[in-house]
């Protein structure tokens, strides 16, 4: 990933945080995912009042990137007051697409203090299924 795609990388996860329905927690997330032909696809985080319907940013940007036929991501953007990084099922989620992609952890309230780190750290001996190609 270059320096120009990491920039449009982390500025598509800010701008997608702005459009978080996040009614019940108040915490809104961004992302945006990097897929292997040079692709950005953004999400953000979907509540509903039945909590575990509720959808993670991470997982809407992977599904948006795979919908538009992005099957391999290189690099997740993570906007976040904070910089937090990804929960435990959407890192066991992303790692479908790319177990050792780039993560970017941004802080929403200051968007130029990112945290760079990879999903095979986030995530050590990540779940295979045994016949996976």
């Amino acid at each position: 990933m270059d320096d120009q795609q990491k920039q449009s990388l982390v500025a598509a996860a800010v701008e997608a945080r702005a459009n978080a329905y996040a009614p019940y927690s108040k915490f809104h997330v961004g992302a945006a995912v990097l897929t292997a032909s040079g692709e950005i696809h953004s999400g953000c985080n979907v509540e509903n009042a039945s909590y575990g319907l509720t959808i993670c940013a991470e997982r809407i940007a992977a599904g948006a990137a795979v919908a538009a036929g992005g099957k391999k991501i290189t690099a997740v953007a993570v906007a976040t007051p904070g910089g937090h990084s990804p929960c435990g099922a959407c890192r066991q989620f992303l790692a479908e697409f790319g177990g050792a992609m780039t993560v970017l952890l941004i802080d929403s309230d200051d968007p130029t203090n990112v945290n760079e780190t990879s999903l095979d750290t986030l995530l050590p001996r990540q779940f295979e299924f045994p016949l996976k190609n």
